[in-house]
């Protein structure tokens, strides 16, 4: 392996940290006093636009011709610090890693770097790869994937996916990666070909990584 590929929300903090309900609150009311539209169709749009397109964003910029970079600003304005602390477990686990980390969000650089500081992992990660990657594309459409790639120079198979959403793990399997889902464990019902491994929280991911190895080995 070369690389992991980290998510950033509810993937590097515990979905109880409940950050992006902050997020989601500006989300409604960007679209409704920015974007005038009215309240009772938000909720209506967001599921339709997730749907169609994988985010929101995409959505409002397709059918409602928004500034992108306004939007990434004015919906991650939010007091990170009042929802997370520093994480000296998962710092400890990173510092340890063998190979280079990466964040991979359909959120900005910026939130990112709000974040990073909040757990205490500034100056842990090599690089961040937001939604910028593909002209605002979001995973788990494979262009972002794609993009990334090209900028790492590596080939999927040299990758480990850290992620929470399986949808996301799904086209990194796609593209040859190790998949590491993080969170509670799917249904068996649910279980899927395209998830190698599962964590309980991020910090763990160093032992799966020495449990590989040896397996290589």
């Amino acid at each position: 392996m070369k690389a992991i590929l980290f998510d950033l929300d509810n993937t590097l903090y515990s979905p109880e940290k409940d950050l992006f309900s902050l997020i989601d609150v500006r989300i409604n009311r960007y679209m409704e006093e920015i974007v005038v539209i009215a309240p009772a169709e938000v909720d209506g749009l967001r599921r339709r636009y997730w749907k169609d397109y994988g985010a929101t964003l995409q959505g409002l910029i397709r059918h409602h011709a928004i500034n992108p970079e306004d939007y990434l600003d004015y919906v991650h304005a939010v007091d990170v610090g009042s929802r997370l602390s520093v994480d000296a477990d998962l710092r400890q686990a990173l510092e340890s890693l063998p190979v280079s980390s990466y964040v991979f969000t359909n959120g900005s650089r910026c939130h990112v770097d709000r974040v990073v500081t909040a757990l205490g992992l500034r100056g842990l990660f090599a690089d961040v790869f937001d939604i910028r990657i593909a002209n605002y594309q979001p995973k788990p459409n494979p262009d972002p994937y794609q993009q990334v790639l090209d900028r790492l120079q590596l080939a999927g198979e040299q990758c480990v996916m850290v992620e929470d959403q399986p949808q996301n793990l799904k086209t990194a399997k796609d593209f040859g990666m190790k998949t590491v889902l993080v969170g509670p464990e799917l249904p068996a019902t649910e279980q899927s070909s395209y998830i190698d491994a599962h964590l309980s929280r991020p910090a763990e991911i160093g032992s799966l990584l020495r449990d590989w190895s040896g397996v290589a080995g």
